[in-house]
C-alpha cells in the first residue's frame, strides 16, 4: 500500500497558526492558500484542526471546510470540539471526509462507537496526544495537549480500535514542532498493536523523518506541519499572504528555519521513493518504490 502523506493545517479562527510542544500558536497565514498549494503538489489527504476548539467549546471551521471542498478533492480530515453526532454530522455535510475525535472520546468512549456505527468506520479518526511520563510510559492528552487524562496512551490505543475507530492520528507532544523527528517508539508501540492504519504526527523537521517513521516506526501514513509551511511561506510570500494576520514579527526573524528544513511534498514522497517506500505521484513528476 501506498504511503500516505499528509500536510496537518492547525487552524485558530481564520488563521493557520504554528506552535511548539502545541503551545505558542503563531499565525502563519491563511489556510486556504497553503491548502492549495499541498493539494497542487501531491498532498495524499489534508488535516484541519480547529486547535481551541475544545477550550471555547465549539468547532468555527464550517465555513473553511466548504470553501475548501470546493476546490480540492482529496480526503479531508476535520477535528477540534466535535462532541455530538449533529456535529459530525455538519462537518461532514460541509466536506468533510473524515473526522477526528479526541476531547470527547476520551470523556465518553462509547462515543467512539456511535459515531463508526452511524457514519462508518472509516470516517471516525481518533485523534491521541500523547506525553512521555519520567517514568518512560505515555500519557494520553486532550484539549490540543492541555489537559492530563490519567490514561496509558498504549491502553487507549487499542481500546479507542476496539470501539470501532477507523484509523488512529498519534501525536508526540513532545517532539511537536521541535523538528527532531518522530517519537518511533510512541508510534510503533502503537501500530504493532491496533490492526488499524496508524498516522505519525509531531516532529517532522527534515524529509529523512518521514522516511523513519515509516520504517522504524511503523505508521501507515505521516502527517506534517512544519518542514511544509516553512517551505511555502520562504518561497511564496505573496501567496501565504500572512501580513497582517498576527505574529508575523516570527515570521521575519526565520526563527524556526533554524530547526527546521524546510521540504516541497515533492521532496518527502522522492525521499520516500529512493527508501523504497510506496507513494502516490505529485505534480513534479512520478514517484514510485
Amino acid at each position: 500500500m501506498n504511503v500516505r502523506v499528509i500536510p496537518r493545517l492547525d487552524l485558530k479562527g481564520p488563521n493557520l497558526v504554528k506552535g511548539v510542544h502545541l503551545e505558542g500558536l503563531r499565525v502563519l497565514g491563511k489556510p486556504e492558500h497553503f491548502a492549495a498549494y499541498y493539494y497542487a503538489t501531491g498532498a495524499d489527504e489534508l488535516v484541519y484542526m480547529d486547535v481551541v476548539a475544545s477550550l471555547y467549546g465549539r468547532n468555527s471551521l464550517l465555513d473553511i471546510v466548504e470553501r475548501t471542498s470546493r476546490e480540492i478533492f482529496i480526503p479531508l480530515t476535520v477535528g477540534g470540539g466535535l462532541r455530538t453526532i449533529e456535529d459530525i454530522r455538519q462537518v461532514l455535510r460541509a466536506g468533510a471526509d473524515k473526522v477526528a475525535l479526541n476531547t470527547a472520546v476520551v470523556r465518553r468512549p462509547e462515543f467512539i462507537r456511535e459515531a463508526s456505527r452511524r457514519f462508518g468506520s472509516s470516517t471516525i479518526v481518533v485523534s491521541i496526544e500523547a506525553g512521555r511520563r519520567p517514568d518512560g510510559s505515555y500519557e494520553a492528552y486532550t484539549d490540543n495537549g492541555r489537559e492530563r487524562t490519567g490514561l496509558n496512551a498504549f491502553a487507549w490505543a487499542l481500546r479507542a480500535a476496539e470501539l470501532g475507530a477507523g484509523e488512529l492520528m498519534v501525536t508526540s507532544i513532545d517532539r511537536e514542532g521541535t523538528g527532531s523527528g518522530y517519537d518511533i517508539e510512541l508510534t510503533r508501540r502503537i501500530a504493532e498493536s491496533v490492526p488499524i492504519p496508524v498516522i505519525a504526527c509531531g516532529g517532522a523537521g527534515e524529509p529523512g523523518h518521514v522516511v523513519q517513521a515509516v520504517r522504524e516506526g511503523k505508521a501507515d501514513a505521516v502527517s506534517m506541519a512544519s518542514i511544509l509551511h516553512y517551505e511555502f511561506v520562504a518561497n511564496h510570500p505573496r501567496e501565504a499572504a500572512f501580513e497582517g494576520e498576527g505574529n508575523v514579527e516570527y515570521l521575519r526573524a526565520r526563527r524556526a528555519f533554524s530547526r527546521v528544513k524546510p521540504a516541497t511534498l515533492g521532496e518527502v514522497k522522492r525521499q520516500l521513493a529512493a527508501a523504497g517506500l510506496a507513494c502516490r505521484p505529485t505534480a513534479e513528476g512520478t514517484v514510485h518504490a
